[in-house]
């Protein structure tokens, strides 16, 4: 590693500010939640006609969400972590956070492969790789049980490396931090270039390692806004960067090649909501409803393709219904999941965290850290 110049040095001096709790990024989290509901109710086939048309224009890369949930991940985590943490009390609080509500809804996975849903129906080895969140590792079982659950064994390879990754970070000085944010980017963009290039024949979207680069980047743009080292854009002009990233990504190609078109965008946006939120200058996305839904998100997402399954047993075949009848099913699809969404976070996640965080010992209240992942 090249000597830091003293300009680096500097920086790396700097004390960190006061971390604000990053509301804006929290009701973002909300929106990355409907971008990925929005494109399954297109993918059933809810919509007939025009009327489909125009859900798969609004909604064609909503898969991106899951990128952005990456990318915030790292941001997140890299934001609230504290030097004197512990890798074993970090790996157990994101236990808590994620795991009562992915074991919630692999019972009622379990319960509809067993009654209404034969075709969910897992192998002994696939459920068993789906509660150890190890199952986007081996591409046949990617979708097994709760098919958003893939993202989960992503999460958790995350978790895995980051406490590794937060020491190396804090180590970095502020060049390196920049050139590991571009390279993440370049590398998110390459590689689906890449793999239909040489026909490499790579499962890159749901394959952990792949999605690395993602988290690495919202971990190195976080450490370069704590440090006052960011240089981007504003709010404003980095979600005009974002919209248009994300309406140009399915001209790019399918799902694996989405996420370059929006890479920059979301690389862009999370530090200038975080300077938003740090600075208090005005942000649409810290709206109470928003961060109020934000919170909610998660048990949504992990609840939503089921209750979508539940509802195409209603229809013989993918129903292509008028635009009134479609937009109606939809908006009961949407209603249903919200609701068992509220009642997941209330009944679920929340006592689950609190049962499970409990301190063995008494220590130190947690720090307000930021917008939970």
């Amino acid at each position: 590693m090249t000597r830091p110049s003293p300009a680096d040095q500097s920086a790396q001096r700097v004390p960190e500010p006061r971390k604000s709790t990053l509301p804006s990024l929290t009701g973002m989290r909300w929106m990355a939640a409907l971008l990925v509901f929005g494109l399954h109710v297109h993918n059933f086939g809810y919509f007939g006609g025009e009327g489909q048309g125009f859900v798969s224009w609004g909604f064609d890369a909503g898969d991106t969400g899951v990128s952005f949930f990456f990318v915030l991940s790292g941001f997140v985590l890299m934001w609230s972590s504290r030097p004197r943490d512990k890798a074993v009390g970090f790996w157990r609080r994101r236990f808590a956070r994620i795991y009562p509500v992915h074991l919630v809804t692999v019972l009622i996975a379990l319960l509809m492969a067993y009654t209404m849903a034969p075709k969910m129906r897992p192998t002994g080895e696939e459920a068993a790789a789906n509660l150890l969140l190890v199952h986007s590792w081996t591409y046949a079982w990617w979708q097994t049980l709760d098919p958003v659950s893939w993202s989960l064994a992503c999460e958790a390879f995350f978790y895995l490396l980051f406490p590794a990754l937060a020491w190396l970070l804090r180590r970095l000085p502020v060049r390196a931090l920049t050139v590991l944010a571009v390279a993440s980017v370049i590398t998110v963009m390459a590689l689906p270039w890449a793999n239909t290039q040489f026909q490499l024949g790579w499962h890159i979207y749901s394959f952990p390692l792949a999605r690395v680069p993602e988290f690495i980047l919202g971990a190195a743009s976080a450490r370069l806004v704590l440090l006052g080292r960011w240089r981007g854009p504003g709010l404003e002009a980095s979600l005009a960067v974002t919209l248009i990233g994300y309406f140009l990504a399915p001209r790019l190609g399918g799902a694996t090649e989405h996420m370059a078109g929006t890479i920059i965008g979301f690389a862009l946006l999370m530090p200038a909501a975080a300077r938003a939120d740090m600075n208090g200058e005005p942000s649409m996305w810290r709206h109470r409803v928003l961060v109020r839904l934000g919170e909610l998100s998660f048990a949504f997402y992990m609840i939503h393709l089921l209750v979508l399954y539940a509802g195409a047993r209603l229809f013989a075949a993918s129903p292509h219904l008028p635009a009134v009848e479609a937009v109606a099913a939809a908006g009961v699809a949407f209603t249903v999941s919200l609701a068992l969404a509220w009642v997941l976070y209330e009944g679920v996640e929340r006592p689950c965290r609190r049962l499970l965080l409990k301190p063995l010992t008494p220590a130190p209240a947690a720090p307000a850290g930021a917008a939970e992942v």
